[in-house]
């Protein structure tokens, strides 16, 4: 089940009596537990009909009693139980005892009073367990979104705040703010203050907003290079000088993206999607889609051999025999030749 079916089946009110929801994606998922509780609870009676559980620190036992117990003015109530990793295989390391055998006991009639929605930050299950094999028609993934769910969604998020984006614009905002949906609902939300009911954000606006990590600089600034925008890339490369980010740090950050661009390459030869590519490689999906735009300007060997340029480039760096920033003005105009 995906969290966009379950949302539906709760907006109608044939809620699950349990869910699990895992991921990494923990935005989407913190939205999926407001909206449960909006649904199945509401704002009246919040303080009376929710409950929430570390599984770390409270057994299993605690869960099931709380939600076999009546609601107290409240026609349904919500338990939250995070921390639930004995749906994976990892080890846990928590304080509390479980027994999950007896979560199969209580869904044989699980009250109609009450919803459990077991949390746990991990990427996947353990399906070789019984208790996840009888469960998983209700276990819900929240994964990074791929490249064009993340488009959608900001594009979505914008309509909410009541704007839009002309066009190109989303795509320059999850650029400069990488794939993260906290970062990119916080920049969201200052677009929105700044255009107003009914505004357009354009691409002048976000360049002017959105505030870029240096990591994210560096991911521009190659893609500008690749894309022989030379002008902008040295006026990125010349306000991370004077923010006084250290060149050899700039050095290192630019190898690791060519790496990266080469690592997809290679990868999508072996018919790998773009979300198969991320994971893995750790890196969130649209990174993954711009790495694979930006490799379609090099070759294999040209790749290696700019790697090992920046490895020289760091030699020489650090034993003095070049000027930094000469250096490293002299690597971005032989790259963009």
């Amino acid at each position: 089940m995906d969290y966009k079916t379950a949302a539906r089946e709760l907006g109608k009110g044939n809620a699950s009596p349990v869910y699990i929801a895992y991921g990494s994606e923990s935005f989407l998922l913190r939205e999926f537990l407001d909206f449960a509780e909006q649904k199945l609870v509401g704002p009246e009676y919040r303080d009376f009909a929710v409950s929430k559980y570390d599984l770390a620190e409270t057994s299993l036992d605690v869960v099931l009693e709380d939600a076999q117990t009546p609601p107290f003015m409240a026609p349904k109530k919500l338990v939250i139980a995070g921390n639930a990793v004995f749906f994976t295989g990892a080890k846990d390391s928590g304080k509390a005892q479980h027994q999950p055998e007896k979560l199969l006991d209580y869904m044989k009639a699980p009250p109609d009073f009450s919803v459990i929605v077991f949390t746990v930050d991990a990427e996947k299950l353990d399906e070789r367990k019984k208790i996840v094999k009888a469960l998983k028609d209700v276990a819900i993934p929240f994964a990074p979104l791929h490249a064009d769910g993340l488009l959608q969604w900001v594009v979505r998020l914008a309509e909410r705040k009541s704007f839009t984006f002309a066009e190109g614009a989303a795509d320059q905002l999850i650029l400069y703010a990488g794939g993260s949906l906290q970062t990119l609902a916080a920049e969201i939300e200052k677009l929105s203050l700044y255009v107003g009911t009914g505004g357009v954000a354009d691409g002048a606006i976000v360049d002017k907003l959105v505030t870029r990590s240096t990591e994210q600089n560096v991911f521009i600034l190659i893609d500008d290079i690749v894309r022989l925008r030379l002008n902008r890339a040295f006026s990125i490369l010349y306000d991370l000088l004077k923010q006084r980010e250290e060149p050899v740090k700039l050095v290192l950050l630019i190898a690791r993206q060519f790496r990266i661009v080469l690592q997809v390459k290679e990868l999508s030869k072996q018919g790998l999607s773009h979300q198969q590519m991320a994971s893995q490689l750790g890196l969130h999906p649209y990174a993954v889609k711009i790495a694979a735009e930006q490799g379609h300007k090099f070759a294999p060997e040209k790749l290696e051999r700019i790697i090992d340029q920046l490895a020289e480039l760091d030699y020489k760096m650090k034993t003095g025999k070049i000027d930094k920033v000469v250096g490293l003005e002299m690597f971005l105009l032989g790259l963009a030749a």
